[in-house]
C-alpha cells in the first residue's frame, strides 16, 4: 500500500464514492452532496472502481506548470536589465526587454524576478520616514517663516514675496473648548 497526498475536497469525494459503491447512498444524492451532475458521478465511479481512491485526485499535482519560464531564460533577462536597465522600474524595463532585445515577460514577473534579485523595492520597502523634531527647551525658541508670492504693490513694482516670521510663543493654540489662547514665553 503507497501513501497518496489528496485534499480535503478530494477526500470528501471519495468517502462519498464510497458510500455510492456501497449502496448506502443514491447516485443521484451522491451527485448532489459533491455538487456535480449524474453523468458526472458515473464517470468518477468507473474511474473510482477501477483505479481506486488514488485515481480521484487531481492528475496535475507534483507536475511543472505549462506557463513555468526556464531558468536560463530568468537569468538571461535579470542579466539584461542589470546591465542596461538598472535604474527602470519593472514596468518600463519590461517594455524595454520587449522592444530593443524581443524578450517578452510580463511586468508582474519581472516584478517578482527583480525583487528576488534586489534591483527593485516594493513601495512600502522604499518609504522613508522623516526624523522627528526634538522638542525645544523653552517655549517660543522655534520660529516658523511662510512666504507668499504675490503683486504686492499692484503695477507700482513688480512682483516680490512677502515673509512672515512667527515666533512660536505668538502662535495661538485653540483649547478644547474653543478659547483661544497664546502661552506665555520663558
Amino acid at each position: 500500500m503507497r501513501w497518496v497526498m489528496m485534499s480535503e475536497r478530494e477526500l470528501n469525494r471519495v468517502e462519498v464514492l464510497t458510500q455510492v459503491d456501497d449502496g448506502r447512498l443514491s447516485v443521484q444524492n451522491g451527485a448532489n452532496m459533491l455538487d456535480i451532475t449524474k453523468r458526472q458521478m458515473f464517470r468518477l465511479l468507473k474511474t473510482y472502481r477501477t483505479d481506486g481512491a488514488a485515481a480521484i485526485r487531481h492528475k496535475a499535482r507534483g507536475k511543472v506548470p505549462n506557463t513555468k519560464i526556464h531558468h536560463a531564460k530568468r537569468d538571461y533577462a535579470v542579466a539584461l536589465v542589470k546591465e542596461n536597465y538598472q535604474d527602470f522600474g519593472p514596468t518600463l524595463a519590461a517594455e524595454m526587454l520587449a522592444e530593443h532585445h524581443g524578450f517578452k515577460v510580463s511586468r508582474e514577473t519581472l516584478r517578482k524576478w527583480m525583487t528576488d534579485d534586489g534591483l527593485w523595492l516594493s513601495r512600502k520597502q522604499r518609504r522613508t520616514f522623516h526624523q522627528p523634531r526634538s522638542r525645544r527647551e523653552c517655549f517660543g525658541e522655534l520660529v516658523q517663516i511662510d512666504g507668499s508670492d504675490h503683486r504686492w504693490f499692484e503695477d507700482r513694482a513688480s512682483a516680490c514675496t512677502l515673509l512672515v516670521f512667527i515666533p512660536s510663543r505668538d502662535i495661538a493654540v485653540q483649547c478644547p473648548a474653543g478659547h483661544w489662547m497664546t502661552r506665555p514665553a520663558c
